[in-house]
C-alpha cells in the first residue's frame, strides 16, 4: 500500500488485490521473518477492510426491496 493511499480510501477490489499480493509473498516462503511479520499485519488490516466493505454492501442490499421497502437478506 502506498503511503499516499489510506486504507480507508481503498475500494474492495484494490484492498483484495493487495491482500492477494501479500498472501502470495507469504506463501512464497522467501520473505525474511521481519518482513513476513509486517506483511502479516498488513494482510490482517486489508482483510478487515474487505470484510467491512462486504458488511456494508450486505447491509445496503438488505435495505432494498422490490417495492422500495426494506427486505432483510435471509
Amino acid at each position: 500500500m502506498s503511503e499516499n493511499t489510506s486504507l480507508d480510501d481503498l475500494t474492495f477490489e484494490q484492498a483484495y488485490a493487495q491482500l492477494e499480493s501479500v498472501i502470495t509473498a507469504l506463501e512464497g516462503g522467501e520473505v525474511p521473518l521481519d518482513e513476513a511479520v509486517g506483511l502479516y499485519e498488513q494482510g490482517r488490516k486489508l482483510s478487515a477492510r474487505c470484510q467491512a466493505l462486504l458488511d456494508d454492501a450486505e447491509l445496503r442490499i438488505s435495505r432494498l426491496g422490490d417495492d422500495g421497502g426494506v427486505t432483510p437478506l435471509s
